[in-house]
């Protein structure tokens, strides 16, 4: 654990703020849920909760049959980081952040399709060497939850119906199980 040299006071009604700079650099946003631990030693520890975090062996199996079905590396991930990853691009990925432009994806709620040549490539985290072919955000309860991503090496590739159909139907049945 690393001290930030932060100190803050708990008010009357038991809350304390997280400092800005931690927030930022955490990616905390307004609304996130946070886990809270406690150790035997009376520490208190705030972890962002993760709901897809919780389907992160469920979600490894499902990309090793998505990435073996369509011969792409096939990623899923949260909001914040990658939390399942299979195919050639496994390693550069797993437990990676996930980039500023894929948050944008994510925020924006619907798919993402790479238009092909020419077009500007989009790389789902820092060090990627392959670039994003389709994603399509995980939406359950109404809130972004993650995204399950196709990725490829091919700047002149576009995604076939096919490919488009298996992320989707991936995106809503990883979201259904998240529900229930």
């Amino acid at each position: 654990m690393k001290a930030t040299g932060i100190v803050r006071r708990i008010d009357d009604l038991g809350r304390v703020v997280i400092p800005k700079e931690i927030r930022r650099t955490q990616r905390i946003r307004e609304g996130d849920p946070l886990e809270i631990f406690t150790t035997g030693d009376g520490e208190v520890i705030f972890k962002k909760y993760s709901p897809i975090g919780e389907l992160a062996d469920f979600a490894a199996q499902y990309v090793e049959v998505l990435q073996k079905a369509l011969g792409h590396t096939a990623l899923v991930c949260d909001r914040d980081s990658v939390i399942a990853a299979a195919g050639a691009a496994r390693r550069e990925c797993a437990e990676k952040r996930v980039s500023i432009p894929l948050e944008k994806i994510m925020d924006a709620r619907k798919p993402f399709l790479h238009p092909g040549e020419g077009a500007e490539r989009v790389f789902p985290c820092e060090g990627a060497s392959r670039h994003i072919h389709i994603a399509c955000p995980i939406i359950a309860a109404g809130d972004v939850a993650g995204a399950v991503l196709l990725l490829t090496d091919d700047k002149t590739a576009t995604p076939t119906a096919e490919e488009q159909k298996a992320i989707w139907i991936a995106a809503a049945f990883l979201a259904k199980q998240m529900e229930e």
